[in-house]
């Protein structure tokens, strides 16, 4: 199974490979881009490299995807962007996405997202096509609130106290976007 390659006018949507670690490093060892996130900031290479893996490990079981996010003039690696779980039966998945602090604010996340679900819902990659893509937040995360809600994402509802981590117990909202409201196709 080939990995799918990505692009829009700024940006191209590759495999992260090993070469990447150190930029993956700088992007999840920055506390502002983990704060919502269910890990801890990266204080090791080790990290980013073990991460990398379980990204590719997850395309491989076909059980979800993750993209480098790289700018198409340079190459440089800004994010990622991706499917955490994808479940082709039920034709459904949940995005994430991250981007470096000094990239915010330029509409590359925006643009990410719109790409991948447009091939999402075109059946352009491994998973077929799906019909429903789920996002979910954790309140106060305003900034990604707002990029689902551009997309078209309907906000749907608080799930109370479903995630754990960083010893606590955090509500998620959720967010979801069916093919046929999706304007981008």
């Amino acid at each position: 199974m080939l990995f799918p390659v990505l692009k829009t006018n700024r940006l191209r949507f590759d495999e992260l490979t090993q070469d990447d670690a150190s930029s993956l490093f700088n992007l999840f060892s920055d506390n502002s881009v983990v704060e919502y996130y269910d890990l801890e900031a990266f204080t090791e290479l080790t990290q980013a490299r073990n991460l990398i893996t379980f990204f590719n490990d997850r395309f491989k079981e076909n059980s979800g995807i993750r993209w480098a996010i790289r700018l198409a003039e340079t190459n440089q690696l800004i994010g990622t962007c991706g499917f955490n779980t994808w479940n082709p039966k039920m034709k459904n998945a949940v995005i994430g996405y991250d981007l470096l602090p000094k990239y915010w604010g330029n509409g590359y996340t925006t643009e990410a997202v719109h790409r991948i679900i447009q091939s999402a819902f075109l059946g352009e990659l491994p998973c077929g096509a799906l019909n429903r893509i789920q996002g979910d937040t954790v309140p106060g995360n305003s900034a990604s609130e707002s990029l689902l809600l551009k997309v078209g994402f309907k906000e749907e509802g608080i799930r109370r106290q479903s995630g754990y981590w960083k010893n606590q117990f955090h509500d998620l909202k959720c967010f979801g976007l069916l093919k046929p409201e999706y304007s981008e196709l």
